[in-house]
């Protein structure tokens, strides 16, 4: 088993790639991972040192102090301003079928970043199309209101087009995700390992792949 800062550098077992939490190059979950790594280490096995080329949790961020980690428990908007948080989060809002409210929510935040006005009616367009279209597999709930705002800046896009949409889908899972995620078995493994308890968090981790996903989609 990894110590969490090497397992926070993408420790995983050989033959196997893997990182700690989902992203868009890796299909594996982020609780699978952890459930391989924790019966990597038997009776006289040695923790394994991350390879050289072996990912970072996060492309171009540190990884996660122990008090950050378990920060995430206490506050859903430092979650959110986490980028490993947010990894782990999308992970089990993936298994929740509620992917595409952070992925939406990402999606304006990356608008707002942008200056270019040619790239800010594009971005828009392809967000509306995706999150907001009542033709779109990923179609976000909105209210009539909201989504009357919405169909209004349409006319002329901004980088704050969505504020209002993107106000109320991070209202949604603060109230209804934020609590499960929480009180997960994803999350308490990886609270219980950043608090020293690996063999509690992989435990708890292998119940989590072991479990099937849950079929109330948003």
């Amino acid at each position: 088993m990894c110590s969490l800062a090497a397992l926070a550098r993408g420790c995983r077992p050989a033959a196997k790639p893997c990182c700690l939490c989902w992203c868009c190059c890796c299909s594996c979950s982020w609780a699978k991972c952890v459930a391989e790594r924790g019966s990597d280490r038997g009776p006289g096995k040695k923790p394994r040192r991350p390879g050289p080329h072996e990912p970072l949790l996060v492309d171009g961020d540190a990884p996660p102090t122990l008090e950050e980690i378990q920060s995430w428990g206490q506050s859903f908007d430092r979650l959110m301003r986490s980028a490993a948080g947010r990894k782990v989060f999308r992970d089990f809002l993936r298994g929740e079928y509620s992917e595409e409210n952070i992925m939406f929510w990402l999606a304006c935040e990356e608008l707002k970043r942008e200056t270019d006005p040619d790239a800010i009616e594009e971005k828009a367009r392809f967000i509306y199309e995706d999150y907001i279209s009542i033709l779109s597999p990923k179609e976000v709930s909105l209210d009539s209101r909201v989504r009357e705002t919405v169909n209004r800046n349409m006319v002329e896009p901004t980088p704050h087009t969505f504020d209002e949409a993107q106000l109320q889908i991070y209202t949604l899972m603060h109230r209804d995700s934020y609590p499960r995620f929480v009180n997960s078995p994803l999350y308490k493994a990886l609270a219980r390992l950043s608090a020293g308890s690996p063999a509690a968090a992989a435990a708890a981790a292998a119940a989590a792949a072991a479990s099937p996903p849950a079929t109330d989609a948003q």
